[in-house]
């Protein structure tokens, strides 16, 4: 996920991440947010990257995104923020268990769940911690992603308690560095589907 104070240099964080990686644009305070938006979405599908817009239908559908994201806020108005006839992944942000559960209601395809550890995006708020997160995912019906203070070192904990995944603004350097092993993964399987048709890597 993008921020303007967090990652103030999107672009390069792009040029890290492994293919098919979910980006979620959000910047939403800056003036000239569309013109970043176009720039990102165009390297975004250079990469092989998901690009999602965070709270706007209409930029989304300029840039040609891939999805649209809804803040909690937006979620009880899906109706209006995301009607059911636009053709594209909807996700949804949820910080409890009730948020969860609108977001379920309203048919959203991915609930970002957060935060599941302390993080700098929300000081002082109360995280859910692993066994809050395993009672909610087991709950709903839709994946959910783990947000917020997720490192490599609670990853496992994490996915174990039954998250889809997980995503991340500060934990972007991390990501980025792949400690959980996505670019050894692409290459194992690539390796095996080359063997298999009597072909090896160069």
């Amino acid at each position: 996920m993008t921020d303007a104070a967090r990652t103030p240099d999107p672009a390069s964080a792009l040029r890290q991440l492994t293919p098919d990686t979910v980006v979620i644009f959000r910047h939403y305070e800056i003036p000239d947010r569309a013109a970043l938006g176009q720039r990102l979405a165009t390297l975004a599908r250079r990469l092989g990257l998901i690009f999602i817009v965070a709270g706007d239908r209409r930029l989304a559908h300029r840039l040609r995104a891939d999805g649209l994201h809804l803040p909690d806020g937006m979620v009880r108005r899906r109706g209006r923020f995301a009607p059911l006839g636009d053709r594209w992944p909807v996700f949804a942000a949820a910080h409890d268990g009730p948020g969860l559960r609108r977001a379920v209601r309203a048919g959203v395809d991915l609930i970002l769940l957060s935060p599941v550890f302390p993080t700098a995006s929300h000081p002082g708020r109360p995280s859910l911690g692993v066994r809050r997160l395993a009672a909610l995912c087991r709950g709903a019906s839709v994946p959910v992603l783990a947000l917020g203070g997720v490192t490599p070192a609670t990853l496992r904990r994490v996915r174990a308690a039954g998250a889809a995944g997980v995503a991340g603004i500060g934990a972007l350097p991390h990501l980025c560095r792949d400690p959980f092993g996505l670019r050894a993964a692409s290459l194992r399987n690539t390796r095996s589907r080359r063997l298999a048709h009597g072909r090896d890597m160069v």
